[in-house]
């Protein structure tokens, strides 16, 4: 048996649904009743818009229109972490560029072309969700784990210099602040794989299962989905840090203004 499909009509019966969270964030004047009201709409309108696109790009299934989306969603992800983060373009844009582009591409095909053995590993069908869950993944990562690294640094440089005048590499002064960034970035994640299945049941396995897979192929993919995911976003954390780094320092050590003036 296959996916039900949801009409228009229940599908705005679900969408009131929303009113109850809507209510609280106006309850309680959180300023967040605005944000979450755009938000809404924006997924709304991105996600129709990106189901029309689906329909087409699975129907070419040409590799080069696939690898066009792919490197369209890097472009976006780097955005989003610019503006997350606030940290300068060129401090930035190169290295989780960078970062995001070794990494989506040797863990995805990694996964499709040797784990799945796909004749076709710019098959759109795993192409593009394989790559898109990965950017999620690592894109959430990426912004806090930097976040964490920056603050760290402009809260303590004392201890970092004093690292560094006692004969410390750079990379070993930076090594405290790095192992902050981890701990805050992946933590989560480390929790979240240590109760799966039991007080949790993950969106990949569901949807596999309401699609028709048996439980036992869900299975496997979504422990596969969880290894490549974690695997992809430390490859990218460590690549995006280490290519930040050479440009967030001068030549004696000080750390730069890395991030950007507030509008007034």
């Amino acid at each position: 048996m296959g996916t039900i499909d949801i009409s228009y009509y229940n599908l705005f019966i679900g969408l009131l649904l929303l009113a109850i969270p809507f209510f609280y964030l106006w309850k309680f004047k959180t300023g967040l009743l605005k944000p979450a009201l755009i938000g809404t709409v924006r997924m709304i309108i991105q996600l129709f818009f990106i189901g029309m696109y689906l329909k087409y790009l699975f129907l070419w299934n040409n590799p080069w229109i696939n690898f066009l989306w792919v490197i369209i969603m890097i472009f976006v992800a780097g955005q989003t972490a610019l503006v997350r983060t606030q940290l300068k373009h060129r401090i930035l844009l190169i290295p989780i560029t960078v970062g995001f582009l070794c990494s989506v591409v040797l863990v995805g095909l990694y996964f499709i072309g040797i784990v799945l053995q796909l004749d076709n590993i710019f098959s759109a069908q795993y192409f593009i969700p394989i790559f898109g869950i990965l950017m999620g993944n690592m894109l959430s990562s990426n912004v806090i784990a930097l976040n964490t690294y920056y603050s760290g640094l402009k809260r303590e440089q004392q201890l970092y210099r004093y690292l560094l005048g006692n004969g410390a590499t750079r990379q070993e002064a930076q090594a405290p602040f790095i192992r902050q960034a981890i701990i805050k970035s992946f933590s989560p994640l480390i929790a979240n794989i240590s109760v799966m299945g039991l007080v949790a049941l993950p969106g990949t396995m569901i949807g596999q299962i309401l699609g028709g897979s048996s439980p036992n192929v869900a299975i496997k993919y979504q422990m596969m989905i969880m290894v490549i995911t974690f695997t992809a976003s430390m490859l990218s954390l460590m690549i995006t840090i280490s290519l930040a780094s050479r440009r967030s320092f001068d030549a004696y050590g000080k750390l730069l203004e890395v991030t950007k003036e507030p509008r007034k």
